[in-house]
């Protein structure tokens, strides 16, 4: 008679377990590699609180008071002066490209009205696309009028210092003025989303026929690998422009996002974008064994893509390096893409520096894939 419990036997398959867990290399590597990545991406990669910030200066009063402003403007450490212009429209160009986060107006008349205690107007221009990297910038910055110019208001300019701020300091948020979350997170979804499905969608698609059986089939026929690969990932294309199609509706309708640009140049920039997704989830699916494994590397490639993209944390807030790996996903890319589009009205000229390094990452992952599935001919 059998009793209710046996350590020995218990220990047996405990054994058993351990034996099975470390000869599926792909599952252990998730259970001790996840953690690992999470911890160093947390702990070293992401901050919510960005300093740094590129900011573009236009001065047309080159006096002493200006300078102290701009020195008191990187002292707070959330500006960082990349560019001084002499044309106000350059400085647009650079926030409508994304290429410096705030651009500050100096007026010429800025020392003399500050010397009669006129208190001239300064205008800080912000991409508030996202709230969330500008905000403590901002909130740093309206804290800074009464504080600047302390040492230059002195002797008989020292009754201008015991007034509310000695300058007026105008912000303005533009793209996205109340600061609307949402504004940044539903654009932000799409790329998610896509990434997720369409990796995952591919790389079952190729697995599915090996489990069953199918496999054998399509590689006794004539088709060569390009053919294959196109003829597999064509079909999701549409399927990806289905999915955009119903999130853009819900960001109309439902969150009242603004479509301010051009919905021809998005569905160009879709084409690069999922073409990029499903040349990744092919290489998965000639390296998985089954579908189990395509999925276990799909989570291993969304994960770093989604945390150093910029769609959850500010990405001008990660680290130097954080920011050369974030640089590689194509969802980085495709997240300026479709947020300048929406909200600032892009077109093809701001979003090309974008778009080929999407072209440049389809490239090198179909190449990937096609030279893995040439051994698999083998």
């Amino acid at each position: 008679m059998k009793t209710a419990f046996s350590w020995p036997r218990f220990v047996a398959v405990l054994l058993k377990e351990f034996v099975q867990m470390r000869r599926d290399r792909l599952t252990f590597a998730m259970i001790v590699g996840i953690p690992i990545v999470q911890l160093l991406l947390f702990g070293y990669a992401i901050n919510t609180d960005p300093k740094a910030l590129p900011t573009a200066v236009v001065c047309f009063d080159a006096s002493p008071y200006s300078r102290s402003f701009v020195a008191s403007l990187e002292n707070t450490g959330y500006f960082a002066v990349t560019d001084t212009l002499a044309d106000e429209a350059e400085a647009d160009r650079l926030l409508d490209l994304g290429e410096v986060q705030f651009v500050v107006v100096i007026p010429s008349d800025f020392s003399k009205k500050l010397t009669r205690g006129e208190r001239p107007t300064l205008l800080v221009a912000a991409d508030a696309t996202d709230p969330s990297a500008t905000g403590n910038a901002l909130a740093a910055l309206a804290g800074l009028g009464s504080q600047l110019l302390q040492h230059d208001l002195s002797g008989p300019l020292a009754r201008l210092a015991p007034t509310p701020s000695p300058i007026d300091i105008r912000i303005q948020r533009r793209y996205n003025p109340e600061g609307i979350t949402q504004y940044n997170i539903v654009p932000g979804l799409m790329g998610t989303i896509l990434t997720m499905t369409m990796i995952m969608m591919t790389g079952l698609a190729m697995t599915r026929e090996r489990e069953r059986g199918t496999m054998e089939n399509l590689l006794a026929t004539p088709v060569r690998p390009v053919e294959v690969m196109a003829g597999k990932i064509a079909p999701f294309i549409i399927v990806g422009y289905l999915q955009v199609a119903v999130i853009l509706t819900a960001a109309r309708f439902l969150f009242e996002v603004p479509m301010v640009g051009s919905l021809v140049t998005l569905s160009v920039a879709l084409v690069v974008f999922l073409a990029a997704n499903l040349a990744v989830g092919f290489t998965f699916s000639t390296l998985a064994k089954n579908q189990l494994q395509a999925m276990q590397m799909t989570f291993f490639f969304f994960l770093p893509s989604i945390l150093l993209s910029g769609f959850m944390f500010p990405f001008r807030g990660m680290p130097h390096w954080a920011q050369k790996v974030g640089e590689v996903f194509p969802l980085t890319h495709f997240l300026r893409i479709v947020r300048g589009i929406l909200l600032k009205g892009n077109g093809f000229a701001e979003i090309g520096h974008e778009l080929w390094p999407l072209g440049l990452f389809f490239v090198v992952a179909a190449g990937v894939a096609l030279n893995r599935y040439r051994e698999t001919l083998d």
